[in-house]
């Protein structure tokens, strides 16, 4: 959920972050990498969002 207006839902494809970039896909994000020294279980609890894949 978000807490902003949203300006467009369902148009990003790709997320990058201080912490890797995740792929939207169906059924949630796919992780395609993670940032240095940062775990893939790391970036998983950084968010509530499922990660597939």
């Amino acid at each position: 959920s978000c807490t902003l207006p949203l300006t467009g839902q369902g148009v990003v494809n790709r997320i990058v972050t201080n912490l890797g970039v995740l792929d939207v896909v169906e059924g949630g994000l796919k992780i395609v990498e993670t940032a240095e020294g940062v775990t893939e279980a790391e970036l998983r609890a950084a968010t509530e969002a499922t990660i597939v894949g």
